[in-house]
């Protein structure tokens, strides 16, 4: 049912983008609702496609961003939140076209630190996927409340030397094994 609903939701993205074709083709477009005057684009058909434009590939992005089961899904957010901005800016400089305030003059410094805690967010999220395919469980460690702090009992430090023996005399012997084969 949600695989249907998501189909059907990435198969009318193209009759989405093509709605711009119904707006009329002047700066002022009147309804029954509402009035809307194209300031920026000068032109309603212009600025219905600049729109579309920004808010179809951002619509197919938050599809992909629901639906995907990678681990690396969080850095979608990245192309996300910049395509949002800049349909936020068409729309600003549409509606007030000031250009005293312009916004998309220093975009990436908006959106920067954002992206930053994204990709910190994915490196952490990589960094405990990794750690627990070679084998390495954090939440072990959590689990037992070993602190590098704590206190290392003398039996423990004792098994800790005999391996360390064992192993050292281990590979003494393979060494002088080798050294006779020569």
């Amino acid at each position: 049912m949600v695989g249907s609903l998501m189909a059907l939701l990435i198969g009318i993205s193209p009759y989405i983008f093509y709605l711009y074709e119904i707006f009329p083709n002047s700066p002022v477009w009147e309804n029954s609702f509402f009035s809307y005057q194209s300031k920026y684009y000068e032109d309603v058909l212009t600025a219905a496609w600049t729109y579309l434009g920004k808010f179809v590939p951002l619509y197919l992005l938050i599809i992909w961003f629901i639906t995907c089961k990678h681990w690396w899904y969080h850095i979608i957010l990245v192309p996300i939140l910049m395509y949002a901005y800049q349909l936020t800016i068409a729309f600003y400089e549409d509606a007030y076209m000031d250009q005293r305030r312009f916004m998309d003059t220093d975009d990436l410094l908006y959106i920067a630190p954002v992206i930053i805690g994204i990709f910190c967010l994915v490196y952490l999220i990589r960094l405990k996927i990794f750690d627990r395919i070679y084998g390495i469980d954090l939440s072990e460690l959590e689990e037992t409340n070993v602190s590098v702090f704590s206190q290392t009992s003398k039996k423990d430090y004792q098994d800790l030397e005999d391996f360390r023996r064992e192993n050292t005399d281990m590979a003494a012997e393979e060494e002088e094994d080798y050294y006779k084969k020569l």
